[in-house]
């Protein structure tokens, strides 16, 4: 009788040298492809927690840092004059009250956000595509350079990708199972907290709309959800949901000017016929791409449009998901565009949470690719991942000892009891609080234009944030002080003219761009 057993390659040798190892490669690739799932995952936490706290608080940061240590009810107050809604900094109040203010802990809540990010990516494709578009997509958004930036800052960008794409991943469980009324309930509730994230929410819910009428007049079957009661009746409650904030909205629009002027709005460059694709290698390796040959700048972004058009034509589902990851991600980018022509808007971090379907499309296309032409997906998809790393690379690029931080803690070991601070931009002040260890009142100087009008900022954006009597508007007010610490840049700008011929330089030091002086009056120095 025979007998069935496996015979090991290399019978002849030592069973446990070579065949032992091979047998435990087979093992470890065997678990992979049944657990593929917390590979990705932990290579997304890998990429995100990496360096988490290399990079010094910068201004956008500090901004997020003083709003959340209002109570909530304040919160709700000093982000009506803002130019973000309120939800990220009363989670990030609640995260403090729990993790507390270290810069690892108030940059894990952005992080973990990305983690999640990659994860619900992975399941919206996995109910798009095949369980190898899915692995492929969570293996391009874990490396997604735009995505892994700010799922390191202090920010509500890695919050709002999280809401919209979990909320487009409802979506497509209801146009499956449309009796299923619950999904819809998430959606409104998901769409809902995204719009208390982020005012751009608004162009997530515009695709969910076009897809919604693309598959109601596409050839065949043809889905009539758009005309549901239930989807109509959703969108009522997010519109509800959102009521108690659309007062503060509509006061928000109608004082743009005060935001030009306290320079919260209105600072981008204008746009030009470049910055499209501009936007895309930002994406992809955190670097406008503007210092690269004519031929390559416009090969990768073309190159994506192909793959784009791919995923779409090659889509032979019902429910046309690649459609819908199309308009994800193209229409935003096409509109906030078109829209800086008049009003400049088209910022990498404003259109982060719309980047996150550029890798689930990818991964549709190369998928389909794959069918046909193994050699060219592997191509494409190594491609990829390669100029993903490029840009990963880029922003773990950071030298921790040319930090804004190394200012601020060269004055906190300098600092006598007496000492003034004085900070040149309102950007350096947000982000120097957060560092200030002397307990002594931080200032801000506001010098008067040429003109005599006054330059400090009015109550909408960051002037929020701060009371009157961290305005200085004159160097000559601190004349009698023995000791004053200038931060700035000291440039030709003239951030601080006029110093009183009393102070003499007594040592500086200078990392992050920035330079902390200390003046001495003569008469202390003597």
């Amino acid at each position: 009788m025979a007998v069935n057993r496996v015979t090991p390659v290399g019978d002849t040798q030592d069973p446990h040298a070579t065949p032992g190892s091979w047998f435990g490669s087979l093992r470890v690739i065997r678990w992979v492809r049944e657990h593929w799932l917390l590979p990705i995952l932990l290579l997304a936490a890998a990429v995100r927690f990496y360096d988490l706290t290399a990079a010094a608080v910068w201004g956008d940061e500090g901004s997020s840092l003083l709003l959340a240590q209002y109570s909530l009810g304040e919160i709700w107050h000093h982000a009506a004059f803002d130019v973000h809604p309120p939800l990220y900094f009363m989670l990030l109040h609640g995260w403090i009250e729990l993790f507390g203010d270290g810069i690892l802990a108030i940059r894990s809540l952005s992080a973990l956000a990305g983690i999640a990010a990659v994860g619900l990516g992975i399941w919206l494709v996995d109910r798009l595509a095949t369980r190898r578009a899915a692995m492929l997509a969570g293996l391009l958004l874990a490396l997604l350079p735009t995505a892994v930036r700010y799922s390191q800052e202090v920010r509500m960008y890695s919050l709002l990708g999280l809401l919209l794409i979990a909320a487009t991943l409802a979506l497509v469980y209801w146009i499956r199972r449309p009796q299923r009324h619950r999904y819809l309930v998430f959606y409104a509730l998901l769409m809902g907290a995204a719009f208390y994230t982020h005012y751009f929410a608004v162009l997530a819910a515009l695709c969910h709309w076009i897809y919604l009428g693309v598959i109601r007049v596409q050839r065949g079957y043809r889905f009539r959800h758009i005309q549901r009661p239930a989807w109509w009746l959703a969108n009522l409650a997010i519109v509800v949901l959102y009521l108690p904030w659309l007062p503060n909205l509509l006061d928000l629009t109608q004082h743009m000017e005060q935001l030009k002027v306290g320079g919260d709005v209105g600072w981008e460059p204008p746009v030009t016929l470049s910055s499209l694709p501009s936007m895309i290698w930002s994406w992809l390796i955190q670097d406008d791409g503007e210092n690269l040959p004519v031929a390559v700048f416009a090969a990768l972004p073309l190159a994506l449009l192909a793959l784009a058009a791919v995923a779409v034509i090659r889509d032979r589902s019902v429910s046309r998901g690649s459609v819908l990851l199309a308009l994800y991600t193209g229409l935003p980018l096409v509109l906030v565009f078109a829209v800086s022509f008049i009003t400049p808007v088209f910022i990498e971090r404003y259109l982060t949470a719309y980047a996150l379907g550029l890798p689930l499309l990818a991964a549709l296309a190369i998928d389909r690719l794959y069918s046909r032409v193994r050699v060219l997906a592997l191509a494409v998809l190594m491609s990829l991942v390669g100029v993903e790393w490029v840009g990963v690379s880029n922003n773990a690029t950071v030298d921790s000892n040319d930090q804004l931080d190394r200012v601020v803690n060269y004055v906190n070991l300098h600092f006598q009891a007496g000492d003034q601070i004085i900070t040149s931009d309102m950007l350096w002040y947000l982000s120097y609080v957060y560092y200030d260890r002397t307990g002594a009142h931080v200032r801000l100087f506001t010098p008067p234009a040429a003109d005599g009008h006054s330059t400090r900022p009015n109550d909408y954006g960051f002037g929020t944030l701060v009371t009157a009597d961290v305005y200085l508007d004159s160097l000559a007010e601190l004349a009698g002080s023995p000791r004053v610490w200038l931060i700035g840049t000291f440039g030709d700008s003239g951030e601080f003219p006029s110093l009183p011929k009393t102070w003499q330089s007594s040592g500086e030091v200078h990392a992050g761009g920035v330079q902390a002086r200390l003046f001495v009056s003569k008469a202390a120095a003597e």
